[in-house]
C-alpha cells in the first residue's frame, strides 16, 4: 500500500532542492522549463539527472532530443525561474533574458553563471513522470560564479542561501 500523493507532496514540502532551468531545440522551437529535482550522479563519467511530468508542456521535446542544457540559478535568475516555471509563456519572447545557441543549436540563457551542455543518455519512465539521464559534455562556469547565492525552493517559495545560512 502506497501513501497519498498529496500526503506525498507534503512530505517533500520540508526538503529543499536547487533551481534550474533546462532548455532544449525541438522541432516546433527552442523550450526552456524550470526543475528543482537535478542533482550530478556520476563524476567519471559526469553525468545528471532531472525528472519531468508528463503533464509538462516539455515532456514530449524532450522525447524528441539528444541534448539539452541544464543552468544553474543563482538568486539574480529568480525572475527567469519563474518565468520557466510559468504555464504557457513565451521563454524566448522579448529582450528579458538574453539567450544565444551553441554552435550544435541547443538554446541557452547567458545570464546563469552554470550551464552544463548535455547528451541524453538514457530517458527512465517512472511514474507520471520521466526521469532524463545527462551525459555532461560542456561545462561553463563564470568568473563571478562564487560571488552569486545559488537559489533554492523550499516548502513552495523561493529561498536564497548565502553567507548567513552556513552552520
Amino acid at each position: 500500500m502506497s501513501c497519498s500523493a498529496d500526503l506525498f507532496k507534503a512530505a517533500f514540502r520540508h526538503h529543499p532542492s536547487g533551481v534550474a532551468v533546462i532548455t532544449l531545440e525541438s522541432s516546433a522551437g527552442p523550450v526552456a522549463l524550470t526543475a528543482s529535482s537535478v542533482f550530478s550522479v556520476s563524476a567519471e563519467p559526469p553525468m545528471l539527472v532531472f525528472s519531468v511530468s508528463h503533464m509538462a508542456s516539455a515532456s514530449k521535446p524532450l522525447h524528441e532530443v539528444d541534448t539539452l542544457v541544464v543552468h544553474l540559478i543563482a538568486t539574480p535568475q529568480l525572475d527567469l525561474a519563474k518565468l520557466c516555471a510559468k504555464h504557457g509563456a513565451d521563454r524566448f519572447a522579448g529582450d528579458v533574458w538574453t539567450w544565444a545557441r551553441y554552435e550544435s543549436g541547443e538554446p541557452y540563457f547567458e545570464a546563469p553563471a552554470v550551464r552544463l551542455r548535455c547528451r541524453i543518455a538514457q530517458r527512465v519512465e517512472a511514474g507520471a513522470s520521466t526521469l532524463i539521464v545527462g551525459e555532461v559534455l560542456d561545462v561553463v562556469i563564470a568568473d563571478d560564479a562564487d560571488d552569486l547565492a545559488p537559489l533554492v525552493y523550499h516548502d513552495r517559495a523561493w529561498h536564497r542561501l548565502d553567507d548567513g545560512s552556513v552552520l
